[in-house]
């Protein structure tokens, strides 16, 4: 199967959430080129960039399982 890079841009503002968000990171590692956090405490939040390389349903799947983690929000953007 075809696969994509995409990059998942995630922003966490609920700090209970981020034990989870790293169990599902964690889960797909197989499937992660390299991630980024960079802390913001002044807005009491992390912004995280993971790139991946899979197939689009993949991707897919990955965000909409992060997206539905309490106080998380992600957005995709893909390889043409």
């Amino acid at each position: 199967m075809e696969t994509r890079v995409a990059v998942l841009g995630i922003i966490v503002e609920d700090p209970d959430s981020v034990a989870h968000l790293n169990e599902v990171l964690h889960e797909n590692a197989g499937i992660i080129i390299g991630r980024m956090g960079i802390p913001y405490p002044k807005r009491r939040m992390n912004i995280i960039s993971v790139a991946v390389d899979a197939p689009q349903d993949a991707i897919a799947a990955l965000a909409g399982r992060i997206g539905a983690i309490p106080g998380v929000s992600v957005r995709a953007a893909y390889s043409k």
